[in-house]
């Protein structure tokens, strides 16, 4: 079933006029989660032959900070261009400003850092989206981001 699209995608304030909901954002974390383990296996093998080809140890410091990176790297690509992880375009949704510009890579930054916040609190900025009215989580508010049905897919 087609949702009706409006003219004007904004309500006043600059928030999205309707906004996809926890579940399908759940839908498109579950997929990305996925393709980044399977990222994370294949940079973990680049690095392994660095460390002798032993288990990387609670002492070093340098493993858990590069794996942070790559996760990053992942995300902030895909945000960065065109505005969706491979789940998100399954999923049929798109991040972007809440005035529907793409988003750089300072924006994503704050997105992937505020979206660590939103899980750290035991995922209460997930959560958040069920309760707020604009359905942001606390990772959307903070990096003024927002996710939106795909234009391209109207039937979303």
């Amino acid at each position: 079933m087609s949702r009706p699209h409006s003219n004007n995608p904004l309500k006043s304030g600059g928030v999205p006029d309707s906004a996809p909901g926890f579940l399908r954002r759940l839908a498109a974390i579950v997929y990305d989660l996925f393709l980044l383990l399977a990222l994370l296996f294949a940079a973990t093998l680049i690095v392994l032959p660095l460390n002798n080809g032993e288990a990387f140890s609670s002492t070093q410091y340098f493993y858990p900070l590069y794996l942070l990176a790559v996760s990053f790297l992942f995300y902030a690509w895909f945000w960065t261009h065109g505005g969706q992880t491979l789940g998100m375009r399954a999923w049929k949704i798109k991040v972007l400003t809440c005035d529907r510009k793409p988003i750089g890579w300072s924006q994503a930054c704050l997105r992937f850092a505020a979206a660590l916040l939103s899980v750290a609190a035991c995922g209460l900025g997930f959560v958040w989206i069920l309760i707020d009215p604009h359905r942001r989580a606390w990772h959307d508010r903070l990096s003024g981001t927002a996710l939106f049905f795909d234009a391209g897919n109207p039937s979303a």
